[in-house]
């Protein structure tokens, strides 16, 4: 294998690990401070944390100019 091609996936692999732990950790903040609970504290965690995911990686795709799904390519 290459080394950019392992570098590729493992740039890939830590931005993901970065993106999933701090949507968590946000979605999980602003949740317990609104005081939400049951069922509407699962719904308002899990659309925090998809809209976090989702902003962080996008983010990450402009500051480092990476790509991590290819959604632009056509």
């Amino acid at each position: 294998m290459e080394s950019a091609t392992i570098k590729k996936w493992t740039l890939f692999f830590i931005g993901i690990l970065c993106a999933i732990i701090i949507a968590d950790a946000l979605s999980n903040i602003i949740v317990s401070a609104a005081g939400i609970v049951g069922w509407s504290k699962f719904l308002a965690n899990f659309v925090l944390y998809a809209a976090f995911f989702f902003a962080i990686l996008y983010t990450m795709e402009k500051i480092f100019h990476i790509e991590f799904f290819g959604f632009r390519r056509e």
